[in-house]
């Protein structure tokens, strides 16, 4: 059996649709399930249990002997939120929870960390453990997931193999309920609808031009099959990157929506919010060398590839995958 917390939400109900493609049914799903839009992602697929979150950790206790793998995404994931206690009960201590019993029962895990761990990268974007106990995440999502990242390389009892993935800014079909957290692709594409244009953010910054603004987005088909890479091989714990290794532009992003709408551009800049302006990344790449090190040897999508297919395949169609 193969467990997948997070299961609703946008990464993990596209994991499990991947684990029904490689012909996996016996999955656990687990969730609070209380989103009607979130569980819309689940619409045919398949999986043999579901369990509340708040019941997961007895039921792993219970179960523990019938699984054989556990991806470990679910997560508080909103940027915005600044009540520390939400993220320390969901992200932190239920992950310590999760952890542990990998570790007694020696189940393998694969785990969600964040690129948001690296804060505004004075430290690089390297995914070096040596690193972690020194970086400065700028919200407490990011914190929580340092938090965790710093536990677990403390830990002397583990699982038999455990990866943790700092997905930088994943893209794709599946997170129409997230609001304000969505991809700006997702954005750009309904603004679009709705004005034919889209806004985005001026820069305040003086070493980039407004739109210049630069992140490593990735599609959310690639780090599935990273996450499947390493299920499959088990072979070199630790914390990795999971990113494209290449930064591309809003206006990159936004010109490759308009084209795969069919549309010329029409770009339009207003200020950043004052509430997010002093936390606000102008710069985010993923180091891979250790990625590809470990031996997943895949090419990823350009920006170009993944923005026509999630567009055109899911978003004009209102789809799932």
């Amino acid at each position: 059996m193969i467990v997948v917390t997070g299961a609703a939400g946008f990464i993990g109900s596209c994991l499990v649709g991947k684990m029904n493609l490689k012909g996996f049914k016996d999955i656990a799903i687990v969730d609070d399930f209380s989103n009607p839009s979130k569980n819309l992602n689940l619409q045919n697929k398949k999986y043999g249990t579901q369990i509340h979150r708040d019941k997961f950790i007895q039921w792993l206790v219970e179960h523990h002997s019938t699984i054989d793998f556990i991806f470990h995404i679910g997560a508080r994931t909103d940027t915005t939120e600044f009540d520390h206690r939400v993220f320390d009960k969901l992200n932190l201590n239920f992950s310590k929870e999760v952890w542990n019993a990998c570790a007694k029962y020696q189940i393998p895990l694969i785990y969600a960390s964040s690129a948001a761990t690296y804060g505004m990268g004075e430290l690089g974007y390297l995914d070096d453990h040596d690193i972690v106990k020194n970086l400065k995440p700028l919200n407490p999502y990011g914190e929580s997931k340092n938090e965790f990242d710093k536990w677990v390389l403390q830990q002397t009892l583990a699982p038999p193999f455990w990866a943790g993935f700092k997905f930088f800014n994943v893209y794709g079909p599946n997170e129409y309920h997230k609001g304000r957290m969505a991809s700006v692709i997702l954005h750009a594409y309904r603004q679009i609808e709705e004005t034919d244009k889209v806004k985005l953010f001026r820069s305040h910054h003086p070493d980039y031009k407004d739109g210049m603004q630069l992140r490593d987005f990735v599609y959310v088909k690639d780090v599935l099959k990273v996450l499947c890479y390493f299920m499959e091989k088990q072979n070199i714990s630790g914390l990795y990157n999971l990113g494209t290794g290449m930064a591309r532009s809003f206006i990159d992003l936004t010109t490759a929506t308009f084209k795969a709408m069919n549309l010329e551009p029409k770009i339009e800049f207003i200020d950043t919010p004052i509430d997010i302006r002093d936390k606000y990344q102008y710069f985010t790449e993923a180091n891979i060398k250790k990625l590809r090190k470990a031996g997943f040897d895949q090419s990823f999508y350009t920006l170009e590839e993944g923005v026509t297919e999630y567009v055109q395949g899911y978003l004009s169609r209102k789809s799932y995958y």
